[in-house]
This record gives C-alpha cells, sequence and structure tokens, in this order.
C-alpha cells in the first residue's frame, strides 16, 4: 500500500476521505431512479457527483468538463467541496483539482478502461469511470476497500432526468443525450469487469440485469428501522453535533439530516469567540489539523458565521427538526440572539462565568437549556434565584469527564430535578450525557428526564474534540440509541394508575368460578 503522502494522491482528495469513517463512497448520477433514495441516506458516506448532480444532493467530490455545468453551478451556488475538472471553473467557496480531458474515441475505449486501473486522475468522456479512479484512489489512502454504490445510473433518457435535479441546463439534442447516456451501460459493464476482486466493490443500484441491489433494499440497508411515525414523545432528544461539523457545510448538512432520520427532535452546535474566550498564547500553540498548524488556524475554521447559521436555520426548517446552540461567551450569545437560536444553551464548560451568566438571565428571552457538569447545590440555588425571568429553564444533569465513569453518572440527580419542575413548571428536567452507550439515558428516562442530549460525530478523526462519547452518525449507532430511548418512555407510561386496554380479569364476579 503506498502512502497517503506520495505524488500519486490529490492532498485534496485525502483531506475529504479522512473526515469519513465509513468505507461507503456513493456516486450519484441524475437518472430518475435517484429519486427513490432519500437523502438521509447518503449523509454518513463520501458522495461523488457527475456534472451537476450536486444539486440533488450536496456532493464531496464533483466531476465535469462540460460548459454547460459551469453556468448550472454558477447560477444555482456550488455544493461541492472539491471539483475535480478540465475546465476554468474556480468558484470562490471551494477548491479545483485540474485534471486532463480525454476525448473518447473510437479506438479508445480500451484505453479508458486501461486508466481505470492507473494512478492518474484523468476526466473521461464516460465520467463515472473517472469517478471510479478516484474511488480507488480514496480506498488506497484509507488502505482498505471501499463499497461503492452507484446511483442514478438507468441508462435510459426517455423517462427523463431526476425531478430533484429541478432546472434542466444541458445543451445537447435529445437525440446527442440518448446517444452518450445508453453507450456508457456496455462501459460500466467492463469497468464491473476489471474492478472484479479490486480494492472498490462496486454496486449498481437499479433495475437493470447487472444491478446488485434495488432503491428500495438500499433504503431499507441504510434506513432499516424507522420511529414509530405520528406519535408525539413527551422526551426531546437533542443531537450534539458540538463543533464536529468542522465547519464544513456539507457535513453540517450530513449530520442535521441524518439526526434527523435518526428521530432526533433538536440539533444543537456551540459558539464561541476564540479571541477573547481563548489566551493569544493558547491561540499561538502549534496544533496539529488539517486546517493548519496552529490552534487558531483549528478553531476559526470551527466556527460558524452568520451565513453558516442561516444555512443551519433554512435546512432545519426544510427538514422539520429544531436546532439551538450553545453560547459560551457574551460576543457568541449576542450573535446567537440575532441568528434565531430557539434556545441559548449554557454548557458545563462556563458554569464558573457567572457575570456572563447572570448577563443572559436578564436579557434573554428564549428558553435557557443548562447543563450542570462541575456544579453543586450552591450552583443550582444560585440559578434557581438568578433565571427566575426565563420562560423555560432545561435543568440537564450532567458529568463533565468524557467519558463519565459509571459510578459518576449520578442520574438520581435527574428525579431531584423533575420534583424542581412540579414545584415551578418553568423547569424541565434533563440530561447530558457523557457515558458511553445508551443505558444512563435510559435510566434518566425513567427519573423523569424530558430532555436528553447525546454527542454525535460523523466517522472517526483522530483530531476531533469529543470523539470518545460520541455516537457515530456514519452507523445506525445513534438511531439504535434513539430507539432505545423511545422504548424507555413507551414502558414508562403515565403516573396516573389507570385500567389498560391490555388488561383482562381471569376470574370476574359474578361469573359463577
Amino acid at each position: 500500500m503506498k502512502d497517503l503522502m506520495t505524488e500519486h494522491f490529490s492532498p485534496q482528495i485525502s483531506a475529504i476521505a479522512s473526515t469519513y469513517g465509513t468505507d461507503t463512497i456513493f456516486i450519484l448520477g441524475k437518472g430518475p431512479s435517484a429519486d427513490e433514495i432519500p437523502p438521509e441516506v447518503f449523509a454518513g458516506s463520501l458522495v461523488i457527483g457527475l456534472n451537476d448532480a450536486e444539486r440533488i444532493y450536496p456532493s464531496d467530490i464533483s466531476i465535469f468538463h462540460a460548459e454547460w455545468v459551469k453556468r448550472a453551478l454558477t447560477e444555482e451556488g456550488p455544493r461541492a467541496q472539491l471539483y475535480v475538472t478540465s475546465t476554468d471553473f474556480r468558484p470562490a467557496a471551494a477548491n479545483v483539482m485540474a485534471a486532463p480531458h480525454a476525448i473518447l474515441a473510437q479506438e479508445s475505449g480500451d484505453l479508458m478502461i486501461q486508466r481505470l486501473l492507473s494512478d492518474d486522475i484523468v476526466i473521461e468522456d464516460v465520467l463515472f469511470m473517472t469517478a471510479l479512479q478516484i474511488a480507488r484512489q480514496i480506498a488506497q489512502i484509507r488502505g482498505r476497500q471501499q463499497t461503492v454504490y452507484m446511483v442514478g445510473f438507468d441508462f435510459r433518457t426517455d423517462s427523463g432526468d431526476a425531478e430533484a435535479i429541478g432546472r434542466h441546463y444541458e445543451s445537447d439534442t435529445p437525440a446527442q443525450r440518448r446517444l452518450k447516456i445508453e453507450m456508457q451501460e456496455n462501459f460500466l459493464l467492463n469497468a464491473l469487469y476489471t474492478l472484479r476482486d479490486t480494492e472498490v466493490d462496486v454496486i449498481h443500484v437499479g433495475r437493470r440485469s447487472f444491478s446488485r441491489m434495488e432503491p428500495a433494499q438500499l433504503r431499507e440497508q441504510f434506513l432499516h428501522d424507522g420511529q414509530e411515525e405520528g406519535r408525539e414523545w413527551g422526551v426531546e432528544i437533542t443531537a450534539e453535533l458540538t463543533t464536529n461539523h468542522f465547519g464544513d457545510r456539507g457535513r453540517l448538512e450530513r449530520m442535521v439530516r441524518a439526526a434527523k432520520a435518526a428521530g432526533a427532535d433538536y440539533v444543537k452546535v456551540q459558539k464561541r469567540d476564540i479571541e477573547t474566550f481563548y489566551s493569544p498564547q493558547q491561540l499561538a500553540a502549534p496544533y496539529k489539523s488539517p486546517f493548519g498548524t496552529t490552534f487558531r488556524d483549528y478553531r476559526q475554521q470551527l466556527e460558524l458565521d452568520p451565513d453558516d447559521f442561516a444555512f443551519l436555520d433554512a435546512l432545519c426548517t426544510s427538514l422539520r427538526i429544531k436546532w439551538f446552540a450553545s453560547a459560551l461567551d457574551e460576543p457568541s450569545y449576542r450573535l446567537l440572539m440575532d441568528v434565531g437560536s430557539m434556545a441559548i444553551k449554557l454548557p458545563s464548560t462556563i458554569s464558573e462565568h457567572t457575570e456572563f451568566l447572570g448577563l443572559v438571565a436578564r436579557t434573554c428571552d428564549r428558553p435557557i437549556v443548562l447543563s450542570t457538569g462541575m456544579t453543586d447545590k450552591r450552583f443550582e440555588n444560585w440559578v434557581l434565584d438568578t433565571f427566575k425571568r426565563s420562560p423555560k429553564l432545561h435543568l440537564l444533569q450532567c458529568n463533565s469527564a468524557y467519558p463519565t465513569p459509571a459510578e459518576d453518572c449520578n442520574v438520581a440527580v435527574v428525579r431531584h430535578y423533575a420534583w424542581l419542575a412540579k414545584q415551578d413548571p418553568r423547569i424541565v428536567p434533563g440530561y447530558s450525557s457523557h457515558d458511553h452507550g445508551w443505558f444512563g439515558s435510559a435510566l434518566a428516562v425513567a427519573a423523569g428526564a424530558r430532555m436528553i442530549e447525546k454527542h454525535v460525530k460523523l466517522g472517526d478523526t483522530d483530531w476531533a474534540h469529543f470523539d470518545a462519547v460520541a455516537l457515530d452518525l456514519t452507523t445506525t449507532d445513534f438511531k439504535d440509541y434513539v430507539r432505545k430511548l423511545r422504548e424507555a418512555e413507551t414502558v414508562m407510561g403515565e403516573e396516573e394508575k389507570s385500567v389498560r386496554p391490555s388488561e383482562h380479569h381471569k376470574y370476574r364476579r359474578g361469573s359463577g368460578q
């Protein structure tokens, strides 16, 4: 296996590959079968889009050489992190990897297949061949086999493109387009044969004779056990993204979509003003990350700006999931109030910053979510006295150790907060889980928690914060966690004793038995 820093591997592709923990790659085309795949399926995996397929789902890597694609991406707004192209397309907010365009001529089909097994990236007229080249490179970077799903490759033009693509920008005539698309099927068959027993396992998703999976099977594989539809749950579950979005909107969107698909009620992010929150010495200290060599480089990349929050707000509105954020300092608090955070979280990290907490208590007209890690009864009394004006006060039992040992979870405190809630209806008891798994959170539900917060991530990265306790959205871990909590809530039922529909008397009075 070659070292990932050799000249054969693009550093841009290496950086993107490093941010995902799954060994799954999607290659996305624009055939109508793409409409059958919910966006949540793509959420935790690396996506390679062809032409303007990124308008169906934001791609990590987009590949194109046709001039009309430039107009589509310019007018619609680029959504990919990296563009691999032979054109002069240079979007301000994305990286570009230039690659030569190899024209497909009558005698050059064999050469295209040959290039499929080389280490060079070439823009082929049959674009999915370039995508497969990149998938092979990612497999080599990761050092293990990758499963590659090809979605939206129907090889038919009579049914048009996926509806999700919206406006059409192609300049080819219908006859030209039919000729291009339908001839590509044979090249895929050649590619499937050539790539057998290699570092990529290529699965065509569709209804062709060579398809290994239909769209419904792909949905079932990635979204196999959904939540009960239409039920109103009493416990609100928050997917705590922390800064595991890495300041990347594409990654942020994947995390939100995956959290929604898993059944979360909220997603939560964080905001801090790094220039005032950290000392100059801390910011200047060496720090190894993909974003630079200092701690400042790292922290600057992670922070969301007002435009990012507007993006998050619009995304959550469209998906019908709510969001709020932690404010770790006054500038961040002011910003979050301006961008519409529906609640303000005050984390355990700043429990000693009582001047700032007092400011929030005096000025915030929104619900407060407060974690109580590293505090005791005296802090509780101070909070109850200070936040009397808050319309809602969520008190989340929390231990600030990552991970929290079982003997320090102290879930029984939730029972105390539930008692406080009976005295003051503004109070919402809850639990911020820094322990492993679901058991402590399920006990918190039994103790009366009405909000549960759990850290989530998108794959494993060596340099990211909180990965030791976060559940991976690229697996079913968080979905399973939500399901366990819903089971706990179901089993808990209601406090008032009543005869349930499932009950019946074996021996009824007057039955003569």
